[in-house]
């Protein structure tokens, strides 16, 4: 949903690439006086424990370091509507990142960690993480979804470090 939020603000559509994602090659707006940085936005089509193939196929394909990879992923270890910035670490138990770190080889890339919360009583997390939004948060998921958006850009614009700052203080939904 993020990337799809990027790419509409961006006014780019994502295509389908023989990696099994769908993927488009942006440059942002120029910014003080300098070309705006470039990036590949891609959404895998897989399932999500099975992305990371595809994140493979697409860093081989573009010529890209693991280093600059910018995973956005759902985190049950946020509470719903906080984002914030993560650079390598473990996987806590998500398979997608899991997927991801082995296909690449490291665990060593920047995350996009999307509060969804913990499940409510003694609901399984996998059946948790699979069903949609409760109906008192689905006007929240848009706000959650742009501040996610929004962190990604901000990577982009003003590097890490200080995206990770601004992120991991403000970003609330």
């Amino acid at each position: 949903m993020a990337v799809d939020a990027i790419a509409a603000e961006l006014g780019v559509r994502l295509s389908a690439h023989r990696s099994r994602a769908d993927v488009a090659e942006v440059r942002l707006p120029p910014a003080a006086g300098r070309p705006g940085p470039r990036a590949v936005l891609a959404k895998p089509t897989s399932y999500m424990n099975e992305s990371g193939g595809q994140v493979s196929g697409l860093l081989r394909f573009f010529k890209v370091d693991p280093a600059h990879v910018l995973v956005v992923h759902d985190e049950l270890d946020l509470p719903f509507g906080e984002v914030r910035l993560k650079r390598g670490g473990g996987e806590a138990g998500h398979n997608g990142l899991r997927s991801v770190s082995q296909s690449i080889g490291t665990r060593d890339y920047c995350r996009v960690r999307v509060g969804i919360g913990r499940p409510p009583g003694r609901q399984d997390a996998a059946d948790f993480v699979l069903r949609d939004f409760p109906t008192a948060q689905r006007e929240e998921v848009a706000l959650l979804v742009g501040d996610a958006a929004d962190a990604v850009l901000d990577v982009l614009r003003d590097g890490w470090e200080r995206a990770q700052t601004v992120s991991n203080t403000a970003r609330k939904a």
